[in-house]
């Protein structure tokens, strides 16, 4: 299959998931370990069992590749970048878990990217957890199968992905070339919420992701790492509208000024987004903020949420033909460390 040529740069869609068809019986020792199933649903579909409740029932598109290149051909997508629904990164699970269901992950992941790798390309799990596990099954998924990078949620227990515990993950991701791509996952502020469970998504996952970017700025990762390719979901949630209080807090306030040292606007352009806001005009407020070589495509395939024309998003725009380039595919590119 080839994606339609509308005589533009490809698209690349950099945020897509994946769900195994079928997971592997847990061999653990953890008689209460949240270790996921798949159980029969309707036609095309299967309900992803978690502690034997149903966390979400998914179709083929989650691991079917010629589902899924035919709806990316419908779309004039050119390639999609895999990662795994967020739940499964499974930081709850004892590390030996969490290592042994990232490695399957992986393996999915890597599995269907062999099937089309000119069209899919993958980013894998790791049992963040346990920082020294995260970095071997890091090396493993670049360096043994082939992986792009890998995602990660916003927090692991609580604890924010700034915070220096991580650094020595981050940093082998810089040494090797790795994309980082950040996902809201058990979000903050969930029992603020008024309505249907989807709403988890709706509103919790934006203030959730801001507060992970934040903590890239304050907890000093980005400063020590400025080689560091490091993407945020849905247009890096809530960070847009924090930047402006904490610049004005850098500037005004002697003990944050001590702390960050430079402007937190140079950090947070130093930083990837999808372009996942539903909006246009939100768009474009992205756009200035982070500036135009820093959003990418991306649509939350195949997930209900998702944005179902992701080049249209772009086109609404008018933007001129170059910036347009690097939304579409450009920035994708640079993120991902491909060539040209």
């Amino acid at each position: 299959m080839t994606a339609p040529d509308h005589g533009q740069a490809e698209l690349i869609d950099i945020h897509t998931h994946v769900v195994p068809e079928r997971f592997p019986a847990y061999l653990g020792t953890h008689a209460d370990a949240a270790w996921p199933s798949m159980a029969p649903a309707q036609a095309c579909h299967q309900h992803v069992m978690v502690s034997g409740k149903v966390y979400r029932t998914v179709s083929h598109q989650c691991w079917d590749c010629r589902v899924r290149l035919a709806d990316m051909d419908r779309q004039a997508v050119a390639r999609q970048v895999l990662s795994p629904m967020p739940e499964l990164l499974s930081y709850w699970l004892a590390p030996e878990d969490g290592q042994a269901m990232c490695r399957y992950l992986n393996e999915v992941i890597a599995g269907m990217v062999a099937q089309a790798p000119q069209r899919l390309l993958g980013l894998g799990a790791v049992p963040l957890q346990d920082i020294d596990l995260a970095i071997a099954e890091l090396d493993h998924a670049l360096h043994a199968q082939g992986l792009s990078g890998v995602e990660i949620a916003g927090h692991v227990g609580g604890v924010p992905i700034g915070d220096a515990r991580f650094l020595p993950f981050f940093q082998a991701a810089a040494n090797w070339g790795a994309a980082v791509f950040v996902h809201a996952l058990r979000p903050v502020g969930m029992e603020r919420l008024i309505g249907p469970a989807n709403l988890e998504q709706v509103l919790a996952f934006p203030g959730e992701i801001g507060l992970a970017a934040a903590s890239m700025i304050t907890g000093g990762t980005l400063t020590a790492l400025p080689k560091l390719r490091i993407a945020f979901s849905h247009g890096g949630g809530s960070l847009q509208a924090l930047l402006p209080r904490l610049r004005h807090a850098w500037r005004v306030m002697a003990p944050i000024r001590e702390h960050l040292g430079a402007d937190p606007l140079d950090a947070a352009r130093r930083m990837f987004y999808d372009d996942l806001v539903y909006d246009a005009d939100t768009l474009r407020r992205l756009i200035e903020v982070f500036g135009a070589n820093q959003l990418m495509a991306g649509s939350d395939y195949p997930f209900a949420i998702m944005d179902t024309d992701p080049a249209g998003s772009i086109a609404a725009l008018g933007l001129d033909p170059a910036t347009a380039q690097a939304l579409r595919g450009g920035n994708a590119r640079r993120w991902l460390g491909l060539a040209g």
